[in-house]
């Protein structure tokens, strides 16, 4: 069995930044196996298209030329973004579709096999991945960039309309009536582009239960303050006529404690969770003991690192205020200081 110096476990942006990081570095092509049970660039191609972002054009194309690997200045096809005002920000589905031209790129450099990792096992000091359909792989280190799913709360009721479809203005109006109430958990940037596309969609009765004030994004000289957190752009925009101004007449927002919560709950049809993210269900690690992962670095255990949604860095800001840094020039950003760590911390 052919032992690769690199796993990938995940195509999603991280999974490409790793890929195009380890080329940029020197590690040949045929040493690094990539695993993905899809390559559509993750949950960001395949779910969020539409998602408006609260990303400025010029850190997408940041990202894009970012690695030498990608050749994307000399090699790729024409594409709306390329063509957008760096200022401004666009729908999701119009950076995915370069990062979907990448990572045909990229499979063409190195293995890549469609498949789930199932589990991993550290045994003389290479790591065994288990897949779900084909035979096990071997590798010195591995990268996990397994991305997150949107967090639950565990009430018994009403009917849950997942998040993906309620960022969507167009597929929320396939899950609710205009004569429904709809209860959305959540203040931050995912629960206000929520709230704007039930209220563009003249839902009947909106109940927003929150419990912390908006934060919105301050650009500085040279940083910017709730980077990682605060509301920006359009969404922002929003938020600060509708939320923080005045109201829409069938939106009411409740904090969200357990006695609001009982008392007008039960007067929703259905209710949307846009509360956060959680990583993404690891493929089972065994022999290291508990796993956890260094913030600063992404290192889960020697020669098993993390990167991305699932595994942000954790910063603090000029003001002393931590955050963990999400987002895909930000990934990129992370990569570039701790790849050469990663090169020497194998087991």
């Amino acid at each position: 069995m052919k032992l690769y110096q690199w796993a990938i476990i995940g195509a999603g942006p991280a999974g490409i930044a790793v890929a195009g990081k380890l080329l940029d570095a020197g590690v040949k092509s045929e040493d690094i196996v990539w695993i993905d049970p899809h390559f559509a660039v993750g949950d960001f191609g395949m779910l969020w298209r539409n998602v408006p972002s609260n990303t400025k054009v010029d850190r997408f194309m940041q990202f894009l030329h970012a690695c030498q690997s990608f050749d994307y200045k000399n090699s790729a096809p024409h594409f709306t973004l390329n063509q957008m005002d760096l200022d401004d920000t666009c729908p999701l589905g119009l950076m995915a579709d370069p990062l979907l031209w990448l990572t045909e790129q990229l499979k063409k450099k190195m293995v890549s096999v469609e498949d789930y990792a199932e589990r991993i096992t550290l045994n003389d000091r290479q790591w065994h991945i288990q897949l779900r359909k084909q035979p096990a792989l071997i590798a010195k280190n591995t990268v996990l960039a397994i991305g997150a799913e949107p967090k639950h709360l565990h009430y018994s009721m009403p009917e849950i309309i997942p998040l993906q479809h309620a960022m969507d203005g167009e597929r929320i109006q396939q899950h609710c009536h205009k004569d429904e109430t709809i209860a959305v958990f959540g203040s931050s940037h995912s629960a206000m582009l929520v709230l704007r596309n039930l209220v563009e969609n003249k839902i009947k009765r909106i109940i927003n239960f929150y419990r912390s004030p908006l934060e919105y994004a301050v650009y500085l000289d040279d940083w910017i303050l709730f980077d990682d957190t605060g509301l920006k752009g359009s969404t922002a925009e929003w938020a600060r006529s509708c939320i923080d101004g005045k109201l829409p007449a069938q939106l009411e927002r409740v904090y969200s404690n357990d006695e609001n919560v009982e008392h007008f709950l039960p007067q929703c049809d259905k209710v949307i969770y846009a509360i956060g993210f959680d990583r993404r269900t690891l493929p089972v690690v065994e022999n290291v003991g508990h796993l956890t992962y260094n913030e600063a670095c992404g290192i889960i255990a020697p020669g098993l690192f993390g990167v991305g949604i699932a595994f942000p860095e954790g910063k603090y800001n000029p003001l002393g205020i931590y955050e963990r840094r999400v987002g895909l020039w930000k990934f990129m950003d992370y990569l570039q200081r701790v790849l050469p760590i990663w090169l020497k911390y194998s087991p």
